[in-house]
């Protein structure tokens, strides 16, 4: 019997998932799998969880969202150990899961990790730290950390939305250089993330035909303040669109960059927040985690 590592965040999304522990629990265990569980009390323990149990399991579970993902997979690649990473995902938005159609029914997503293989996908380091799908800043992004999770958890993705609006009258943009491989981007901007998904924010969805998440590059969205309303009206056609193609927009494919921003700017990875640097390296590990799903690669 293989020994699995459950960690869950008792408090993630609407704790939908609390009332069917003793359900997922079985179902991992007539699955063939022996499981310890620990319960998330804090901000970072499930990376400090992984760091000090890992190398005593087969595999490691989590149930939470996207920052909960994001400290599994943290305290994964800190140790360095190659084991396969199970998701049940009951956040408030799961970005990450609705890149990979992952059930969000708990029940089902738990048979799915059983019945699964492991998958390999890329995840990005930005500087000393990890994220899974997405390091972005700007308007709007301090929206998914600064909600409290008390009003997550009553409105969900509306939560995010309600606390967006509240930001818009402190909406600035602001300057910043990157440097990709083959080009170099300056300018003021509104909002940019650097992503490996086809969801960010619940919000801002990019074309599946543009993003794969196994290929070792990023996308790179970057927007410019509007300086009229048909400016303002042509940025969001191209970006409800999916087409990219105004003048506001920059829109761009990369393994790594190097961002020289306001050091004081704070930044979002995974819905976390980041604080700023003057000098951020941002580079793709390719294939760096394996991720069991049920149905095979996206």
């Amino acid at each position: 019997m293989q020994k699995m590592l459950f960690i869950m965040n008792p408090c993630a999304g609407v704790r939908k998932a609390n009332k069917y522990l003793p359900q997922i629990i079985s179902t991992f265990n007539e699955g063939g799998y022996e499981v310890t569980t620990y319960m998330t009390a804090a901000p970072g323990d499930g990376t400090q969880i992984v760091k000090r149990r890992l190398a005593d399991f087969d595999i490691v579970t989590c149930a939470g969202g996207d920052g909960t993902l994001n400290e599994i997979i943290s305290g994964v690649l800190q140790t360095g150990l190659d084991r396969p990473i199970g998701y049940i995902p009951c956040g408030s938005t799961n970005d990450f899961a609705s890149s990979l159609k992952l059930s969000g029914n708990v029940l089902q997503a738990a048979k799915d990790i059983v019945q699964g293989t492991p998958v390999a996908y890329d995840v990005g380091t930005f500087n000393q730290r990890y994220f899974s799908y997405v390091a972005s800043f700007g308007a709007f992004t301090k929206a998914s950390y600064s909600t409290p999770q008390n009003v997550k958890n009553a409105l969900g993705h509306l939560a995010y939305i309600l606390e967006g609006i509240q930001e818009l009258p402190q909406i600035r943009t602001t300057h910043m250089r990157l440097e990709l491989e083959d080009e170099v981007i300056e300018d003021d901007f509104l909002f940019g993330a650097v992503s490996n998904s086809t969801s960010v924010g619940g919000i801002l969805t990019l074309s599946p035909d543009r993003v794969d998440m196994r290929d070792g590059k990023f996308e790179i969205l970057l927007v410019r303040m509007p300086k009229d309303p048909m400016e303002l009206h042509e940025c969001i056609l191209a970006l409800h669109s999916q087409k990219y193609n105004c003048s506001m927009i920059t829109f761009r494919s990369t393994p790594s960059l190097t961002v020289f921003p306001d050091p004081d700017m704070p930044w979002t990875l995974d819905g976390e927040k980041a604080d700023g640097q003057p000098v951020i390296e941002i580079k793709n590990l390719h294939q760096g985690i394996r991720l069991i799903q049920n149905g095979g690669a996206l």
